[in-house]
């Protein structure tokens, strides 16, 4: 039997029919499969992906060598107004399909919706999205997160983000904050919290 814990996850959003941000879900699925499997065959996601025609979808792969499983789930988001900020040291540097140590540091913190995760005394993430600040001119992420995210690589790209170190002391210098992933894009926060 193959070991599930070393298997990789791409979620990528398809609406109507449209897959969004492929070519970077395309580019992550390559590296990750290069640094660790020495993969030099490229898995087409796009010739493997039928995108429902109708609604909001959740598109799950699930990959190491070879595609595994691709899922198609109706996506809800989730409603995000306390955040808390706790300290680890976890290393989610490839998108592991496993995110039980993700899950069990969030468990942790019944009163909290989300939390963003300080390593090594800078921020990083959330445990399902990359997050940014907004100074009152720029937008900015943390320079190192725990995970690369899609968006947050075509946000940068773009220009419209710019990475920076963010201690959690920092956060009150700040006007916004977003958290952004392949699934709710760059969604800026109304209404929340954060708990330091």
């Amino acid at each position: 039997m193959h070991d599930t814990s070393t298997l990789l996850l791409e979620t990528i959003k398809i609406e109507d029919g449209e897959v969004f941000n492929l070519s970077y879900h395309q580019a992550r699925c390559d590296e990750s499969r290069k640094a660790l499997f020495h993969s030099t065959n490229r898995l087409d996601i796009s010739s493997l992906i039928q995108a429902p025609p109708k609604g909001l979808y959740r598109c799950r792969i699930l990959y190491d060598e070879k595609i595994h499983s691709i899922e198609y789930i109706p996506y809800k988001p989730k409603e995000i107004h306390k955040l808390k900020v706790i300290t680890s040291n976890i290393i989610y540097n490839y998108k592991y399909a496993n995110r039980e140590e993700l899950n069990t540091l969030l468990q942790k913190q019944y009163d909290a919706d989300e939390i963003i995760i300080e390593k090594e005394g800078y921020l990083t993430d959330t445990t399902i999205a990359n997050i940014a600040f907004y100074d009152g001119e720029q937008w900015f992420t943390p320079e190192k997160p725990l995970l690369k995210g899609t968006m947050r690589a075509k946000l940068l790209d773009e220009g419209f983000l710019h990475t920076r170190k963010i201690k959690k002391e920092e956060i009150s210098d700040y006007t916004h904050v977003a958290l952004m992933n392949a699934m709710i894009g760059f969604k800026i926060l109304n209404n929340f919290t954060i708990q330091k």
